[in-house]
Formats: C-alpha cells, structure tokens, sequence
C-alpha cells in the first residue's frame, strides 16, 4: 500500500480516473483508494464527461489515447462544460512527445505525466493538491 504524509482530514479529495484499458484504471483507482482518496473510474471520454457533471472532481486523470473519444476532445469538453469549478486535469499517458505534450497544453491540461507513473510519486502530487484545494475552516 502506498501511503500519503500528513494529517488525515474528514474531507477528501475526489479523483476521476479515465482509461479504456480497465485493468489499468481499476489497478490505478485502488492505489489512490488505499491511500486515502475518493475515486470514480471511467473507461471513455463521454462517460467522463457525465461523471465530471455528477460529481465535480478535484483531479481527472485522463488517458489520452482512447478509441471514438481522445483525452485532448474529452479535456477540451471538461473545460468547455465546467464554467465555476475547474477540475485539474491532468494527462496520464504513454506519449511523451514535446508534440503530445504541446497539444495537452492546448487542450487544456494542468500536467502531463507519462507512464509508467510511479504510484508513490502520484499519491505525494495528489496529497500536495489536496493540502492545496481543502476548504479551510
């Protein structure tokens, strides 16, 4: 199990993981669960962009290479539908181009990071956007 520092608070922060490739959003969801994070899976673009308007997640990892819906189209609508609340998006992704990287820029993305993602290096950037996005008291 992979765990964050810092002290635990009633609040969560709430991560949508988009991959087509089940075993790996499945997999990467239960890292992020056992350390802590709420998390909803989803295994294309349009389910993402349903799920982003029922649940308004802090973080989407969003998988760029998905058949019928690409990450950059489904980024682009995340943006486009999220008027008041911004999730960071970020692109999890096997492509590493300065290309790729300049179209996630565009589409809208916070970060991109390339896969393979070390788990522990995720849940230590989710843990500091967490600190970041807690609503104080």
């Amino acid at each position: 199990m992979v765990e964050r520092a810092g002290p635990s608070s009633p609040w969560k922060l709430a991560v949508l993981v988009v991959d087509d490739n089940d075993d790996a959003a499945k997999s990467l969801a239960l890292v992020l669960e056992s350390a802590g994070f709420e998390v909803a899976t989803a295994a294309c673009g349009p389910d993402a962009l349903r799920l982003v308007g029922e649940r308004s997640p802090d973080v989407v990892l969003l998988d760029l290479m998905m058949p019928g819906q690409t990450g950059w189209e489904t980024a682009q609508q995340i943006r486009a539908q999220a008027k008041v609340v911004r999730p960071l998006l970020v692109a999890v992704t096997g492509l590493g181009s300065p290309e790729a990287r300049n179209r996630s820029d565009q589409a809208g993305f916070d970060l991109h990071l390339t896969k393979p993602v070390n788990p522990a290096d995720l849940v230590n950037l989710l843990g500091r956007m967490e600190r970041l996005l807690a609503p104080t008291d």
